[in-house]
């Protein structure tokens, strides 16, 4: 559940930029994740993906692909943005 608070931050992080840049969807983000502990775990890729797909039904970001690459760290930083 822990990943759900990240999840929640990037996904918003997303949809600001969408409103930004008037994108009437987005297609992909792609997510460059290091060790990031939360409430004493660690998040997981897989995790973090699946809430991020949660929380975007019925937004712009409905069906948007998720890249994410492990990275050396203890944070995670949104590489890139796409959509149309």
């Amino acid at each position: 559940m822990h990943d759900l608070h990240e999840a929640d931050k990037i996904l918003k992080l997303i949809l600001n930029y969408a409103f930004q840049n008037n994108l009437k969807k987005v297609t992909m983000a792609e997510i460059e994740l290091g060790s990031v502990i939360e409430h004493g775990d660690e998040i997981s890729a897989e995790n973090l993906e699946f809430n991020i797909k949660m929380l975007a039904r019925n937004t712009l970001a409905e069906n948007l692909k998720i890249k994410i690459n492990k990275v050396k760290g203890d944070s995670w930083v949104l590489k890139e943005i796409q959509g149309e």
